[in-house]
Order: structure tokens, then sequence, then C-alpha cells
């Protein structure tokens, strides 16, 4: 892998000398966790530090799972929750008291902060497992869930296949505790809509239906989080039949709270 790193330049050099080595020493961690190294890479200057890589890997042909073979009745499974952006923009408005006053009635500091840290270990959890048993358990396609949202990845995704009838229906989303009230107060955020993106997000994978528990049980033992199933494959509607294949979010779904382990008791 390649470092890409950008040093902070509103920082004071005490700050960036023990920002920065922490930041690289993560990054080193997980590089070893992934079973790879870093061999290089670039530092500029930025008001914001910032960490980033490039990876590199050659494989078989038969390593790939193409994203391109869902079936329909295939179940999606989703391997985080949504809802990062959201509560990274939560706990920076503790700062923010023009941001705060409007939500403060909603999440407490201490939830905010909770739920921050929920997330940070979210984003920093790998694939790695999840891609893995993608191949145990014959998963048919797959997508990271990232800047799009799930919304703009399933829709890519479902583009994307040799089935020229089917759509990605959505019947659920698990989105992380508080996310859904203070993205009532900002719609901006498009969470309900699938739309908010997503940072470091888990997989959306389609998997044959009979191979979903264990996977799911395979995993959460792995990882030590829930995984979700989401929705299914299914054939699309006689007046679509000649429009690509897409997604959509079933109306008045089921919203799957995910509380962290160590969410503040509610008031």
């Amino acid at each position: 892998m390649l470092m890409l790193l950008g040093v902070s330049t509103d920082m004071t050099q005490r700050e960036k000398d023990v920002v920065t080595t922490l930041i690289i020493q993560g990054f080193h961690d997980l590089a070893k966790e992934a079973g790879t190294t870093t061999t290089g890479g670039q530092t500029v200057l930025n008001p914001w530090p910032i960490i980033g890589g490039v990876a590199m890997s050659t494989v078989k042909h038969s390593d790939f799972i193409l994203p391109e073979n869902a079936k329909i009745g295939d179940v999606l499974v989703l391997t985080k929750p949504l809802g990062t952006q959201v509560v990274v923009n939560i706990h920076q408005w503790l700062d923010r008291p023009e941001r705060w006053d409007q939500i403060k009635h909603l999440v407490t500091t201490e939830q905010a902060e909770s739920i921050y840290e929920f997330a940070m270990y979210q984003m920093a959890r790998l694939n790695r497992n999840a891609a893995r048993l993608m191949h145990k358990y014959g998963a048919h396609a797959a997508t990271d869930v990232t800047g799009f949202g799930i919304m703009g990845h399933a829709n890519n995704l479902a583009r994307n296949q040799t089935l020229k009838n089917i759509a990605f229906e959505l019947t659920a989303l698990p989105l992380i505790h508080k996310t859904t009230e203070v993205a009532a107060v900002f719609p901006f955020f498009r969470l309900l809509e699938g739309l908010s993106a997503e940072t470091s997000g888990g997989l959306l994978i389609a998997l044959p239906p009979e191979n979903v528990h264990a996977f799911c049980r395979e995993l959460e033992q792995l990882d030590g989080y829930p995984v979700y199933a989401v929705g299914h494959v299914v054939v699309k509607p006689e007046d679509k039949i000649n429009e690509e294949n897409y997604a959509y979010i079933l109306p008045n779904f089921p919203i799957i709270d995910v509380i962290p382990p160590s969410f503040p008791n509610e008031a």
C-alpha cells in the first residue's frame, strides 16, 4: 500500500508531532491487520490532517467474485450500519452552538460522544472477513457502500447485473441510534432516502437465501458486530421491463435501530 498523508498547517508543532505520529501508526497497524505493508507514499500540507492510501494487488481471475451475477431471490445483506455522515456532523456540532442548539433536545453530549466512538470503530473495521466469507458462502455480487449512500451503490450494482429483468428491493435500513431524529431536523442528509454518504462503509452482498443465516452468524462471530438482511433481488414489474435495472426502498420500511453497547441511558 502507498500512504497519502496530509499534515495539518493549523496545528501547533506539538499537536502535529502527536497527531501525525498516531495517524501514521494507525495506518501501519491496519495495513498489517489486512495482511499487507506500507511501501511508500506522499505527504502534503493541508489545513486538516488527512490519511488515505492506494492499494495494489495481483490475484488469479478465479479469486474474483464479479459484481454481476445476482439471482432472483437472493437476499441483500449489509455488513455495517448506516449513518456515519450524520454521526460525524453531530460530533462536530458540539462546537457549533448554532447547530447544536437545534438538536440538543434529541441527543445529549454524552450520547453524541458514544455514537461517535461507535461510528469510528465501524469505519475502522476492515471488510476483509466479509470478503473472505463471500467466497465460502457463494455470493453472487457485492459492492461497498460509501460516498453515494446505500441507494446510490445499490442502483449501480443493480445496473451492472447480467440479468436485465431484476431490481434490488431494500426492505429495511440499519441506522445508528439517534441519526434518524437528527436527520429529520436536517433533511439535507437524505438519510431515510438511502442517499446519505458513508465513510468506510460495509459491503452490500447478494447471497443465496439458503446461505444467509450461516454467513451472518460467522461474520458476527469474527467481527463482533451484527450483520443485517436489508432486502431482496426481485423481478421488475412488467411496466418497467424495458428500463435499466434499478434499486428502490419499500415505502414505510422498518428502521433497524443500532444502539452502541456503551450508549448512555435514555433520559
